[in-house]
């Protein structure tokens, strides 16, 4: 028996709960793990307090990150006493995630522990800081330097907010942070962002095309902030887009992209290759300023794990949440 977070939905309505659960009731998968530390994700949020469709099938361990030592492989990649990474594949979704001490995964979804990180570190960076990776990697690819102008991140207090920033000022780049907790801009400095905006200059439904100012933008948030972000990006920049924290509308016009030449990029992080993920990983062990990480994320254990997923939701936790599984 291990413990996990439990979510179920029948006759007496949806909950979730910490639970003794079975090594038997692990669903199939080539690679078992026993697991040391996962993640409270916006979409963890969702599925522990039903706020969200997110969960596909019932019961579910929730949890989209994990990190954990293979115990037991069918896998040729894999062999027993490896250290393991993974982010999204659609876990605690559709599939067992990581709030559990143990969990059965195809190994296909796994990557190696980078040598750069401890079991902890790389859940505090998590799919969080994967996903703003994988957006600065983006803006890259689409011809952005620290000298064609500065950059917005929104949902500057999320995790990707929180990340997308140290790792943008690290190369060098001028970062404009938009967030609804204007209270907290010491910690957005902390970071390296060098002016922080209130989210309601974004947030409210706006004009087509707006003066042009940041060169890019990564945005968590969507719905009319998205709209906005684009209207105001300049000539030729590039919006990469991760989120949907506002909602999942889009209530913006062509004008930004048939007359400036605005891109979307869109930035999806459960299903990217291998490859991309490898690379993201890599960028972080170099691009990521470390000693941020006890800034940006705190430890919980898993018996604190439904309370502050209701606080997430909320609006009420700023960064990242470390769940260490076995305290």
């Amino acid at each position: 028996m291990f413990k996990g977070i439990l979510i179920e939905k029948d006759d007496n309505g949806y909950r979730a709960t910490l639970s003794e659960i079975s090594e038997e009731q692990l669903p199939a998968g080539t690679v078992t793990l026993d697991v040391a530390y996962s993640t409270l994700n916006y979409k963890d949020g969702l599925a522990i307090t039903g706020a969200g469709p997110v969960v596909r099938k019932f019961p579910m361990v929730p949890g989209v990150d994990l990190v954990g030592t293979v115990s037991d492989s069918s896998d040729p990649q894999f062999q027993v006493g490896d250290q393991v990474l993974l982010n999204g594949w659609g876990v605690g979704e559709g599939h067992w995630g990581g709030l559990a001490q143990k969990a059965r995964l195809e190994g296909k979804w796994l990557i190696p522990l980078p040598k750069a990180f401890t079991p902890a570190q790389a859940m505090a960076i998590g799919t969080a800081g994967y996903t703003a990776m994988l957006a600065v990697i983006a803006l890259e690819e689409h011809g952005l330097t620290p000298d064609k102008g500065e950059v917005l991140v929104t949902g500057a207090n999320g995790g990707v907010g929180s990340f997308a920033i140290a790792i943008l000022a690290k190369l060098g780049y001028r970062v404009v942070a938009s967030t609804g907790r204007v209270a907290e801009s010491a910690y957005l400095e902390q970071l390296g962002a060098a002016e922080i905006i209130d989210r309601a200059t974004l947030s409210e439904p706006g004009r087509p095309l707006a003066k042009e100012r940041w060169a890019a933008a990564i945005d968590s948030v969507g719905s009319h902030t998205l709209a906005n972000v684009c209207a105001a990006t300049r000539y030729r920049g590039t919006v990469a887009a991760c989120g949907l924290a506002q909602g999942m509308e889009f209530p913006g016009s062509v004008a930004p992209f048939i007359l400036r030449g605005v891109t979307l990029a869109g930035i999806d992080s459960v299903n990217r290759p291998r490859a991309d993920r490898i690379q993201a990983w890599e960028r972080l062990a170099t691009d990521l300023d470390l000693s941020l990480l006890p800034l940006i994320s705190r430890e919980i254990g898993l018996s604190e794990v439904i309370e502050v997923g209701a606080q997430l939701i909320a609006g009420k936790v700023r960064g990242r949440v470390v769940v260490d599984v076995n305290r």
